[in-house]
């Protein structure tokens, strides 16, 4: 089990989340290709996306469905300040995940987090563990409570 992996493991126990880890035999880098792996809608597809502000140079975690798009021309109005691509090194070393492969919990340094209302319309939804080809499922509800998400609306 590597690093990532685990932390995302430990991190599901101390949040109370019941979590299984799964290792797909091929990458679960896109949304599309997740979907087709844990055989569930591309909605069901939670991409854990990093940005940075603009104005407070803070990380933030936007957990958005796999169907969907950020539209970075609407930010400001979304997160109160317009966003950018994370750097890729800056994401590594502040979260601990190589992008493809950031979870939504198990941050070294946990970031202001956001979670698409969409995602609020499933039972399940299926996350990175850590890795671009693990993945868990997850009772979204239950995760946005345990990591303190704000919601917002993505259209």
């Amino acid at each position: 089990m590597s690093k990532s992996v685990k932390r995302v493991t430990e991190a599901a126990q101390i949040l109370g989340l019941n979590i299984s880890i799964q290792t797909m035999p091929d990458s679960t880098r896109s949304a599309a290709d997740a979907a087709n792996a844990c055989n569930c809608e591309v909605g069901q597809i939670v991409k854990s996306l990093i940005f940075k502000g603009e104005n407070s140079n803070a990380l933030k975690l936007v957990l958005l469905g796999g169907h969907h798009d950020l539209d970075l021309k609407k930010a400001k109005e979304i997160f109160g300040e317009p966003l950018t691509r994370a750097d890729p090194k800056r994401v590594r070393s502040e979260t601990g995940f190589a992008i493809g492969g950031v979870a939504p919990i198990g941050h070294l340094e946990t970031p202001e987090t956001w979670i698409d209302a969409n995602l609020l319309n499933h039972k399940q939804v299926w996350a990175a563990a850590g890795t671009p080809n693990s993945v868990f499922s997850v009772d979204p509800e239950h995760l946005m409570r345990a990591i303190n998400a704000q919601i917002f609306t993505n259209s």
